[in-house]
């Protein structure tokens, strides 16, 4: 099925741009009219795919994070992408309280954060090339 619209940005991989990736897609996804329950889901699960990026993809170095919006009549596709460090093992993962940062806070729940809001989640990653999160929410009309 071919979108009824799409948009896609770049910005530099600072957390001070995870609040503006979710702004614009909450801003994006508004045209559908979803509920305020769906926009929020939709919001934390891009925050979670932009700041794992910024940590764990650029491991705070300086990058480029991509993010693209597909709409659909009833959802919205949200692609992040990354070209860091890539992941080594997805699955692994993917795995509720794994982290290869310990000592952050909150570490090892982000897939499973984007997991829980969102209605689909896939990986695609290569170690030494980056990353990319596509994750889709099917809205219920507001």
């Amino acid at each position: 099925m071919q979108p009824i619209n799409r948009m896609k940005i770049e910005f530099d991989s600072k957390s001070s741009n995870e609040a503006f990736a979710r702004v614009v897609v909450a801003a994006f996804a508004a045209q559908l009219d979803p509920t305020l329950e769906d926009l929020a889901d939709l919001k934390t699960a891009v925050s979670e795919a932009v700041t794992n990026a910024i940590i764990h993809g650029y491991e705070q170095k300086s990058g480029t994070i991509y993010m693209e919006c597909l709409l659909y009549p009833d959802s919205i596709t949200v692609i992040i992408e990354d070209h860091g460090v890539g992941i080594e093992d997805i699955e692994k993962a993917r795995t509720p309280a794994f982290t290869t940062k310990p000592e952050l806070e909150r570490s090892g729940m982000g897939f499973a954060v984007m997991e829980s809001f969102m209605d689909s989640l896939q990986i695609e990653s290569e170690k030494g090339k980056g990353t990319k999160i596509i994750m889709t929410k099917k809205f219920s009309r507001g």
